[in-house]
């Protein structure tokens, strides 16, 4: 096995070539894989440009006639995420290291952002230390700031690569002791106002014989669920927190995505649902919420979060949406409603609290569900107990009636 080491080697080769070196001299076999395409490689790599070119089913000379450095870097990107994972399923990959400004940090972490959660990735770059979100996604790739520009060798640049070089070795070489249970999983969403729910409906899980991953519904959150799903790494969904759909839907800036919630719908992969957190809509700063929203129902969480209240018509379109997306489930499901409030500020005395629009809510999923999916309620608040513990119990009989329990 090999450490994959992405870059364009026809302006950035001598950096790359020092990467090598370093890994070498750890005893460490290296795969190089160019990206370049303005000019020739300065060193020969293992996989050339002209190849990475054509697995994204262009040419080179394409490429450099067009001159067109999105279209160039979009087709380096997706040509380096197929060849990745050739060496990924092949067994020849142990890791994979990037180095580059913002042209080769897109490329290298496209075809990092192709490989299973748990291969190790490490980009070296300078934009590291901004918004990481595009190149990261919900992905486990390591971004580490180059702190100066990756342009020649210097005392600091040869340290920084250097240092990357020989934590990508580590990542990549060194055998886990991690112990790997054999047990069912079950992926559940959470935010801060349905903690309580969550962990008392973990408990009962974990008790019962299943391995629980948390995802923390801020967007990249429940698209991270998503793609385990689809992984097959989760095998049952307690979806509590659906709060991505309510930014989603109305602007906030924590949404998943117009996919969230198809993968468990998809894949038949058992799951509750239900509604938290759909009271809230989520921004930054308080004066960094849209003038559109003068006026509305506000909540500071902290100095960076805002919370806005979710109005009766969201809510109505929101539990449309909900419905919507369950009665496309090809395995068990269920749409859980928690009629005393959907999360700890929409109960009484709480700056949420709002029956019409919760009413509105419940409402719409009555009104679109189907009768195929499975719909219970209960005269309580999400973070109620009782609540908690019948999420965890329906999921638990979907999960050993299809064969996936402990």
């Amino acid at each position: 096995m090999a450490i994959v080491l992405v870059g364009t080697l026809d302006t950035k080769g001598e950096e790359f070539a020092f990467a090598r070196d370093v890994i070498e001299a750890q005893g460490v076999d290296v795969h190089v894989i160019d990206v370049g395409v303005l000019d020739d490689a300065e060193f020969e790599p293992d996989t050339t440009a002209t190849e990475v070119a054509e697995a994204a089913g262009t040419t080179l000379d394409v490429l450099r006639e067009e001159s067109d450095r999105g279209e160039a870097m979009t087709a380096m990107g997706e040509g380096a995420a197929a060849v990745v994972t050739d060496l990924f399923e092949s067994g020849e990959l142990a890791g994979v290291l990037g180095l580059g400004g913002s042209g080769n940090t897109s490329i290298a972490t496209r075809a990092m952002r192709a490989l299973p959660v748990g291969v190790p990735k490490l980009m070296v770059s300078t934009m590291a230390s901004g918004d990481t979100e595009p190149y990261v996604g919900s992905t486990d790739i390591a971004m580490m700031y180059s702190v100066a520009d990756i342009e020649g060798l210097n005392q600091l640049s040869r340290q920084v690569i250097s240092n990357a070089a020989l934590a990508i070795v580590g990542m990549g070489t060194t055998e886990s002791d991690v112990t790997v249970e054999d047990r069912p999983t079950v992926g559940i969403t959470m935010f801060g106002v349905t903690t309580p729910c969550v962990q008392a409906a973990r408990e009962h899980l974990e008790g019962w014989g299943y391995e629980t991953i948390v995802f923390h519904a801020t967007g990249t959150g429940g698209q991270a669920m998503e793609r385990l799903i689809r992984e097959g790494i989760i095998d049952g969904v307690l979806d509590i927190t659906t709060t991505e759909w309510a930014d989603e839907l109305v602007g906030g800036v924590l949404n998943a995505g117009p996919e969230r919630l198809d993968a468990a719908a998809q894949t038949g992969v058992p799951q509750v649902v239900s509604t938290g957190a759909l009271d809230m809509v989520n921004f930054g700063p308080r004066d960094s919420v849209p003038d559109e929203f003068e006026g509305r129902q506000f909540h500071v969480h902290n100095p960076q979060v805002t919370l806005m209240r979710t109005t009766p018509e969201e809510c109505a379109e929101l539990g449309e949406i909900l419905a919507t997306k369950l009665n496309a489930a090809t395995g068990p499901a269920a749409v859980a409603l928690p009629l005393g409030g959907v999360s700890v500020l929409d109960v009484e005395g709480k700056d949420f609290y709002d029956p019409e629009a919760d009413a509105a809510l419940f409402d719409a999923i009555h009104k679109h569900i189907d009768p195929a999916v499975e719909l219970f309620e209960m005269e309580a608040p999400i973070n109620d107990e009782a609540f908690a513990r019948a999420l965890a119990e329906k999921l638990d009989e979907y999960m050993r009636a299809a064969g996936v329990g402990p």
